[in-house]
């Protein structure tokens, strides 16, 4: 019996599973949680991947691993492999001004046919402007850009700063896989490479970027240990549901995430649909939102129930909630592209404004925002035969009831499980393989 761990280092926990690859059955897991914010030390990060592997009773049996994570965050490193500032996550919006700079500078077609994105706040290479022009003095001390789990696999390698780590500051071991790279907005999913040109033009000068492993390729860790590539969360999701073409993965987490296993490759210069990779050597157009599940949460705060309660509200609710409807953009949003919007609550009159409706109207406004990226894959002809509902909120009946109204297309639950961490530990037993 071979034992394997994945990783999942999400915006607010982390999660590591060992799974018995003779029979896929996961032995043992641990956890632990991430501050909250949308600015993170990295070294918050570290620490809970230390503890969940902890909890997860370690992995001294473990023959391979690999760790799958949040996107897009930005892990800037100095010569000596110290982060020069805290992480600003996905879904940190303050870099949205830097976005419209980059699509002045480049033009959204050029810049969607050269890396499969038009640049929004979430991206990683606007992040890398705001800092260049917010924080000069910490740009130009940046010696390597690395994401969060590129960044705690070297980490886990045994690679960081001096005197913190067993095997030093080698900013060139970091690596990474094609789905990271490619959420980054300075990766060309059609060559496989970096785009320098735009890294520069982000960061003010170039910078030691991780290398990028294929899917079946791997390093190895201070104990010799096989480490797989990883994989972006989005990727590892795909992995560990087994999505297959034709398959639309719809995510109901923190954010929203509608992504389809593709063999071809998108391009959308509206910058609705991003053009990711996935982690086998596909592609993985994907639309991201950033209300999500949030929204049940605010609703059922605001009613005074949980989301059991919430659900039976929604659920005796007629179909359209008798015209209530809610759009909701709680906190600005990424796509459409409105990072400074805010929600509103429309059509409401006297018999419709009741608690039944108002539900109802949270679970519909918060699925037709996820059925609008169905509908721009869809445009772009990426083909869709079923709809694969995961994420916390997929457990509510109610939003059960409703998705395929709203999706247009058969639903299935796959079974609550830890699906990036699992995607990981599979990526781990593959290179164990190879």
């Amino acid at each position: 019996m071979a034992l394997v761990a994945g990783v999942d280092s999400s915006t607010q926990s982390c999660k590591v599973v060992v799974v018995d690859t003779a029979t896929g059955e996961i032995v043992r897991q641990g956890r632990a949680s991430h501050p909250d914010g949308t600015e993170v030390d990295p070294a918050a990060w570290w620490d809970a991947l230390q503890a969940a592997i902890a909890d997860a009773g370690g992995l001294a049996d473990v023959a391979a691993w690999s760790i799958g994570g949040q996107q897009h965050g930005m892990v800037a490193l100095d010569a000596e492999g110290r982060v020069v500032r805290p992480a600003l996550l996905w879904n940190d919006t303050r870099s949205a001004g830097a976005a419209r700079d980059l699509i002045a500078e480049f033009g959204a077609p050029a810049l969607a046919e050269r890396t499969g994105l038009v640049p929004v706040a979430s991206f990683t290479i606007t992040k890398l402007r705001w800092l260049r022009d917010a924080e000069p003095h910490r740009a130009s001390r940046v010696a390597a850009v690395a994401l969060p789990h590129d960044w705690l696999t070297w980490r886990l390698r045994g690679f960081g700063p001096a005197g913190e780590s067993p095997r030093g500051p080698v900013l060139e071991e970091l690596v990474t896989d094609r789905s990271d790279a490619s959420g980054t907005g300075y990766w060309r999913p059609d060559t496989g490479d970096y785009d320098r040109e735009l890294l520069v033009a982000a960061l003010g000068h170039d910078a030691i970027l991780p290398r990028v492993l294929g899917p079946s390729q791997w390093v190895t860790d201070a104990e010799g240990r096989r480490v797989g590539p990883g994989a972006g969360d989005n990727a590892g999701a795909a992995l560990g549901v087994g999505a297959a073409a034709g398959d639309v993965v719809v995510s109901i987490g923190t954010s929203g995430t509608v992504f389809a296993v593709s063999a071809e490759r998108t391009i959308d210069p509206s910058g609705t649909v991003a053009g990711f990779a996935d982690a086998s050597g596909s592609y993985l157009p994907i639309v991201v939102t950033l209300n999500a599940a949030r929204v049940l949460d605010a609703i059922a705060r605001l009613l005074g129930v949980d989301h059991a309660g919430l659900s039976d509200l929604a659920l005796a609710a007629e179909p359209g909630a008798a015209g209530l409807t809610l759009v909701p953009y709680f906190e600005g949003e990424r796509t459409p592209n409105l990072p400074d919007a805010t929600a509103s609550l429309t059509g409401m009159t006297l018999a419709s404004t009741t608690r039944e409706n108002l539900a109802r109207a949270a679970v519909e406004g918060m699925l037709s925002g996820l059925g609008a990226g169905l509908d721009a894959l869809r445009e772009l002809g990426v083909p869709l035969r079923r709809a694969l509902l995961i994420g916390g909120a997929a457990q509510s009946p109610a939003v059960r009831a409703v998705a395929p109204g709203v999706l247009g297309l058969p639903v299935e639950v796959p079974a609550p499980g830890e699906y990036v961490a699992l995607g990981a530990a599979r990526q781990a037993a593959s290179v164990l393989a190879a």
